[in-house]
């Protein structure tokens, strides 16, 4: 026992690395091994450093590279050999990221561990595209919900208690079953006409926002080709983002920019040719 590794499980936050935490930032320098997600970025895989291992476990929606138990038992191992050990996730470890699940395996075999926790998908989605989770007069609540299930069971949620016009309905994981997410809540009361949001890459330099109503999300998401990851805002806060838009007026302001020095840096080549 007094050779036991130690794991970190560290959240990566929604994909920009500059949203990571300090200790998160820290502890990837000090790691032997990093066993990370899918969703963490390329921006945040740089910061490791050269010479540390890295164990990708990456999950897709029915596509699982390494079942959970084997993540589990990787992770396990690689502290029983005296490792130090960041278990890098997406977002925040406890928010629809299985980290309880981690946890509570790493307490059955008598490993210590932390939790560093992350800017969840639903924080840094919304503020990057815009949207306020609470405003005054819009929202008394949020509500975070999973459009998937484990091993494609029924979604079967209390659509009554759901649809609320006065909370924020934020969706991880909602692409598959969309369709029925919407016609649940219109059946359960949900106004049709209610402002919804969909984020692609949030935080990121490709992030994606289609801004419709949640009677036409379904039809929005496809025309755009969206793909996952996306989370699903609805609600009337979803009002608010042109107005309150930042980010993707800075990536436009960006991509000019870059079109510029393209234009000047021809204009240059055709000049001395």
């Amino acid at each position: 026992m007094d050779n036991q590794g130690f794991v970190s499980l560290v959240g990566a936050g929604p994909g920009d690395a500059e949203l990571m935490t300090v200790k998160a930032v820290r502890l990837l320098q000090q790691a032997d091994v990093v066993v990370y997600d899918r969703l963490v970025s390329d921006d945040i895989l740089d910061l490791i450093p050269t010479g540390v291992s890295r164990i990708s476990v990456g999950k897709e929606v029915g596509k699982h590279c390494v079942p959970q138990e084997q993540i589990n038992e990787i992770v396990i191992n690689l502290a029983k050999a005296g490792r130090r050990i960041v278990r890098l996730k997406g977002g925040d470890p406890y928010m629809f990221g299985r980290g309880g699940e981690e946890v509570l395996a790493l307490r059955e075999h008598h490993i210590d561990f932390e939790v560093v926790p992350g800017i969840t998908a639903a924080s840094g989605c919304s503020s990057y595209s815009g949207i306020p989770l609470t405003h005054r007069g819009m929202s008394r609540r949020v509500q975070f919900i999973t459009g998937h299930f484990n091993d494609n069971e029924p979604l079967n949620l209390n659509w009554k208690s759901i649809a609320d016009p006065d909370s924020t309905l934020v969706i991880y994981m909602g692409l598959s079953n969309l369709p029925l997410v919407i016609h649940s809540l219109i059946d359960a009361g949900l106004p049709a006409t209610t402002p919804a949001a969909a984020v692609r890459n949030g935080t990121t330099e490709s992030q994606q926002r289609v801004l419709t109503t949640l009677e036409q999300l379904n039809d929005a998401i496809h025309q755009q080709r969206m793909k996952a990851p996306v989370i699903i805002i609805i609600g009337e806060v979803v009002s608010l983002a042109d107005e309150l838009d930042w980010f993707q007026e800075s990536l436009e302001i960006k991509h000019l920019q870059a079109f510029d020095e393209n234009r000047t840096v021809h204009e240059k080549n055709a000049l001395h040719r």
